[in-house]
């Protein structure tokens, strides 16, 4: 007997018992939709996640003060930042970050606020894009303007619509608070994860020297953050803005400052993400075994149902090997039904969810080759003993069984 006999009856048997063989698919169908599911999510989960990091900056390096080990003459200062951008060529743009927790009012809401201060080049060092208005300039900067960037979502909690540009507010600590101008209104960094929520404290870009009128008593910079000409550059431009501020401040010995690169947080949370989905979607596949051992349980039924059928067949001449055949073709074909139909369902679930989760999800060619061979695979493994108990019948008995 050749394959596509082999093929033409196993078909016939699958459809003269529907109800059993899409109970017996349904194990498969819902570990190979789960495991499908779940790895596209995660692909795409931190395919995302590099992107944002990528529009934050991703040649982007923080200089930091290890407070432990600090005193007061060895935090940043202003003069620092603009040595920094004159005398080290492969730094792109620097900015002093300085943030501080405040209140916010309008002339509608009241709400929590998270000033955070730089230069003009914080527009780029963040990436932050503009909706409404613009950024503030290199004069503003200097000059400690009373001006203000939020983002859309605080802009309709405060005001109730998105472009409130030229919008005044009070900000800043309540005993010391000031009024503020919205020049420009930025996309939410957070609208990509669908996480807009206008409970959420609010974010605004102000100039270093706006928060330092505001916090008087706490000027103190502790970060700044810089960029290279290119990502080739990130560690060397790290390495030579720490040499820079140590000749300045004097504190060599003391490893006062460290160096934070973008790039080596996004490789924590991309593998703190691939071991999760690996995880999640190894716990899914456990389904898959038990499905095995569903079509290895019915197919040991079909076999006890069909023993004259097999006598009769090995009377004629059916070899042991070609009933062997027939029952494990039998088996593959039930698992690799169930893997098609699981992994169609499993990339509507991907994206189904992914769209609840504003995630677009990753379904490699890779998963779906890995998908077909699976399904194969758990036929063959689990169909190998009900196939064997089959062509090892013998044919007398087989005839005699009622």
């Amino acid at each position: 007997m050749n394959i596509i006999e082999n093929f033409k009856m196993a078909l016939d048997s699958i459809i003269a018992n529907k109800m059993r063989s899409f109970l017996t698919m349904l194990g498969i169908i819902i570990g190979i939709s789960s495991v499908i599911a779940i790895v596209s999510l995660g692909e795409g989960g931190q395919k995302t996640i590099t992107s944002e990091f990528e529009k934050i900056g991703s040649s982007s390096v923080t200089i930091s003060v290890r407070t432990a080990n600090a005193s007061t003459s060895d935090y940043i200062t202003e003069e620092d930042v603009s040595q920094i951008k004159e005398r080290l060529p492969m730094v792109k743009y620097a900015t002093p970050v300085l943030q501080k927790r405040g209140s916010i009012v309008s002339e509608k809401a009241s709400k929590s606020v998270v000033l955070i201060g730089g230069s003009e080049d914080l527009k780029h060092l963040q990436n932050i894009e503009m909706l409404y208005g613009r950024y503030y300039n290199a004069s503003e900067t200097l000059e400690g303007k009373a001006v203000a960037i939020i983002d859309q979502v605080s802009a309709k909690a405060l005001f109730g619509y998105e472009d409130a540009v030229g919008k005044v507010v009070t900000v800043g600590p309540k005993t010391a608070s000031k009024k503020a101008t919205i020049i420009g209104i930025s996309k939410s960094q957070f609208d990509t994860f669908g996480m807009s929520d206008e409970n959420m404290p609010v974010m605004a870009y102000v100039p270093t020297r706006f928060v330092m009128q505001l916090f008087p008593n706490d000027t103190l910079i502790s970060s700044v953050m810089i960029t290279s000409d290119d990502k080739k550059n990130i560690e060397a431009a790290g390495i030579t803005t720490i040499k820079l501020l140590e000749n300045r401040h004097g504190n060599r010995e003391r490893e006062v400052y460290k160096a934070e690169n973008v790039l080596k947080q996004l490789d924590q949370v991309n593998k703190v993400l691939g071991i999760f989905t690996a995880f999640i979607g190894a716990v899914a596949a456990i389904s898959l075994i038990v499905g095995g051992i569903g079509v290895m349980n019915i197919m040991l039924v079909s076999v006890t149902e069909r023993t004259r059928e097999i006598g009769i067949r090995k009377a004629i001449g059916a070899t042991t090997k070609t009933i062997l055949l027939q029952f494990l073709t039998e088996s593959v074909i039930i698992t690799l039904i169930g893997g098609i139909i699981g992994m169609i369902l499993g990339i509507i679930l991907a994206y189904g969810l992914g769209k609840f989760a504003n995630i677009t999800p990753v379904v490699s060619p890779g998963v779906i080759i890995g998908t077909i061979i699976f399904s194969s695979a758990v036929g063959i493994f689990f169909g190998i003993y009900p196939a064997k108990k089959a062509a090892d019948l013998d044919p007398i008995e087989a005839l005699r069984y009622e």
